[in-house]
């Protein structure tokens, strides 16, 4: 059927279709598939409870490192790409700005405010992040690793700051802010941003020899990621389920949504819009469940809610992806 400009709906329709199934072929199916393998894995006592330890850490202190090491090296910082890490991480100080202003005016208590800030601004960047992005835009993991690293930046000493507050309550926060502080110092992937900033600064390059091994230690993060991720959630009791789907929801849409005006107000668009909009999206990092049990701060709904919003992100990412036109 056509209509009166001569274009067939039909032709329409199955356009749409065949974009719907090549963006479910690139990123669901291998998301779903590795997460599967992770959860098999426990389940076939491959791998034993404690072992997704081994993993993160192998992820945490080499393979992710390595990625944000040779990708930031590479990056010449001009003008569009400090755009381009504005736009990452302005959502972030707006979201916490409307949360402090949402607790002035309902009255809601200061915990349901951490709540709520380290529900949006913690997510799974890197581990859920990067792969998702990758497996969407295959050439562009250099893009999903500079929009990582920048929002990290940001949201990684935020959110530890929080923690502490939290933990100390009405005690002196000098102590807590100093031990941040200590530990953002040591914190891998931040020294591994410096590092790379420090070297793409002072356009250094780094031997041949070593930048094969680091990047092959940096492909690896995608794969791992994502197996360890299924490895991490099998096994675990979850409850709070309401009110983790209330905050998975609400993380779907706030954070990806104030990104999309971010990237409009600072005239980012194409590809790199979608990746800022998209990575403010993630759900929240598995790490949050390891945080959350050693500051006693709202474990059962920590854990539900990294289960819900880790595999409805494998859907609602999609359905931004088609919003924004990307295929």
């Amino acid at each position: 059927m056509e209509n009166g400009k001569g274009y067939s709906w039909n032709g329409i329709e199955s356009c749409k279709m065949t974009v719907m199934n090549d963006l479910f072929i690139r990123t669901i199916v291998p998301m779903i598939t590795l997460i599967g393998a992770g959860v098999l894995s426990r389940r076939l006592e491959i791998l034993r409870v404690g072992d997704e330890r081994v993993l993160s850490a192998y992820i945490y202190y080499f393979a992710l490192p390595g990625l944000f090491l040779i990708n930031i090296a590479e990056t010449d910082f001009t003008q569009e790409i400090l755009i381009f890490m504005l736009a990452g991480i302005l959502p972030i100080f707006l979201a916490m700005a409307i949360f402090v202003t949402l607790k002035t005016v309902l009255g809601f208590s200061k915990n349901t405010l951490y709540l709520l800030t380290l529900s949006m601004i913690f997510g799974s960047l890197a581990f859920f992040g990067i792969p998702f992005l990758t497996f969407a835009f295959p050439t562009m993991e250099h893009l999903a690793t500079l929009s990582a690293a920048s929002i990290a930046l940001v949201s990684v000493p935020i959110s530890l700051a929080i923690l502490e507050i939290y933990k100390l309550q009405d005690s002196t926060k000098g102590g807590g802010l100093k031990h941040v502080a200590m530990r953002l110092a040591k914190n891998p992937l931040l020294i591994s941003i410096s590092l790379g900033v420090l070297l793409s600064i002072l356009n250094l390059e780094i031997p041949t020899p070593i930048f094969n091994s680091v990047h092959m230690l940096g492909n690896t993060t995608s794969t791992v990621a994502i197996f360890m991720l299924g490895v991490f959630l099998y096994g675990r009791s979850y409850s709070e389920v309401n009110t983790a789907l209330k905050l998975a929801l609400l993380r779907a849409l706030f954070l990806p949504t104030l990104a999309f005006l971010v990237t409009m107000l600072l005239g980012v668009t194409g590809v790199e819009a979608s990746v800022l909009i998209l990575m403010n999206g993630m759900p929240m990092a598995i790490s949050m469940i390891i945080l959350s049990e050693r500051y006693n701060f709202y474990k059962e709904t920590i854990a539900t809610l990294v289960l819900v919003s880790s595999f409805g992100a494998t859907v609602y990412q999609n359905l931004w992806l088609l919003l924004l036109g990307n295929s």
